[in-house]
């Protein structure tokens, strides 16, 4: 489904879906998902929705023109070839619905500023289910190679790209079909978030310019696209070639999108040899006020405010906390607690890399489920 410092400058993964997480796409920003409630299904993209204006030119369609032909002199001084946009924007027109989808993303509740009750147990069951973990397993076989040469070059493991994979778009079956340009000509000229969505728009200029069809770049009404639901200044920054063969494919291609995968996570600050997290429980009277941190983050603070203060493994064996997951980190290495069901259910320790999922998407049912779900890839 992200806001990360890219974001914050308004450069993964937008507001979250059931099907499509990364409506919280790498670059994007956050919504539902950012605050650990259950996400609404993503709408599907109608006829209306194409590039083709199905009705004459009103007012207001005279005015998203003249916002969009504004934009052209900017677009050329970055790059874009002149043809290609005037060809591309020939006869856009305003999509509502994005608008529509853009205002209505739900946010999570809080108590004087304290998430409210956080339930993942249902969201775990219907994203690491069987088809999601054998399908993981399946491609884990046919591209061990790919996901080794990937993990030697990033340090990120096979399984937790894959898991990524499989949760952003069921291993590439679904990946939206709104078109783009339309969406982010929308978003762009709505204004709310003008500037992130004005680059994102530029960025999709520059990829037909690079020999990418408009057709095949179809995403999410957020314009999050391909297997791993990247917008398209991600696209722009960490594409990566991961089978050799000169382009990085992340729309039709697996490997070359398990590699931008792992390049995303790398860049988000991945650690080598170091798990996620690590399945724990905890002692009846173990005393959750005392390690609740103090610090509130920049980012999507409701999610963060669900995990502890950090401390040591071995700090958190002296408090009786025991191991009960495997492998475990080292003693010396610093996690954070989080109680993803409450309290008397599974708890967990996360390490740093727990974080660069979250840039990923930032919500702890998707993180969690990442995890998870790559833990049982390789059971």
């Amino acid at each position: 489904m992200i806001l990360s410092p890219r974001f914050a400058a308004l450069p993964l993964v937008l507001l979250c879906a059931t099907s499509l997480a990364a409506q919280n796409a790498p670059g994007g920003e956050t919504g539902a998902a950012a605050q650990d409630t259950q996400p609404t299904e993503q709408p599907a993209a109608t006829p209306a929705d194409s590039a083709t204006p199905v009705t004459g030119p009103s007012a207001a369609d005279t005015a998203f023109t003249a916002f969009i032909q504004g934009l052209r002199s900017r677009a050329i001084a970055e790059g874009v070839k002149p043809e290609t946009f005037d060809r591309e924007t020939a006869g856009l027109t305003f999509n509502p619905r994005v608008i529509h989808f853009d205002r209505s993303q739900p946010g999570g509740a809080t108590t004087n500023g304290v998430p409210g009750p956080m339930s993942f147990a249902p969201y775990r069951e219907s994203h690491v289910d069987r088809p999601h973990i054998e399908k993981g397993q399946t491609r884990y076989q046919m591209l061990s190679t790919q996901l080794a040469a990937n993990q030697a070059r990033t340090g990120v493991p096979g399984n937790i790209a894959l898991a990524i994979f499989g949760l952003e778009t069921g291993y590439g079956s679904y990946t939206g079909n709104f078109d783009l340009i339309r969406s982010f000509a929308s978003l762009a000229y709505d204004g709310r978030r003008r500037e992130l969505f004005v680059a994102e728009l530029i960025a999709t200029l520059k990829l037909i310019d690079q020999g990418f069809s408009r057709a095949e770049m179809k995403g999410s009404w957020a314009g999050a696209t391909g297997y791993p639901q990247f917008l398209p200044s991600t696209y722009l920054r960490i594409g990566t070639d991961g089978d050799g063969d000169g382009k990085a494919d992340i729309w039709t291609n697996d490997a070359d999108t398990l590699a931008s995968i792992s390049a995303y996570l790398q860049e988000a600050g991945w650690k080598p040899n170091t798990q996620w997290g690590v399945a724990v429980t905890l002692p009846s009277d173990f005393d959750r006020d005392a390690v609740r941190s103090p610090l509130v983050s920049p980012r999507c603070p409701r999610v963060h405010a669900r995990l502890s203060r950090w401390l040591t493994v071995g700090e958190w064996k002296a408090k009786g906390v025991i191991v009960a997951g495997y492998p475990a980190p080292t003693d010396s290495e610093l996690t954070q607690l989080l109680e993803p069901d409450g309290p008397g259910m599974p708890a967990y320790l996360l390490t740093g890399n727990y974080r660069a999922i979250l840039d990923y998407n930032c919500s702890n049912f998707y993180a969690m489920s990442v995890g998870v779900l790559a833990d049982a890839i390789v059971r």
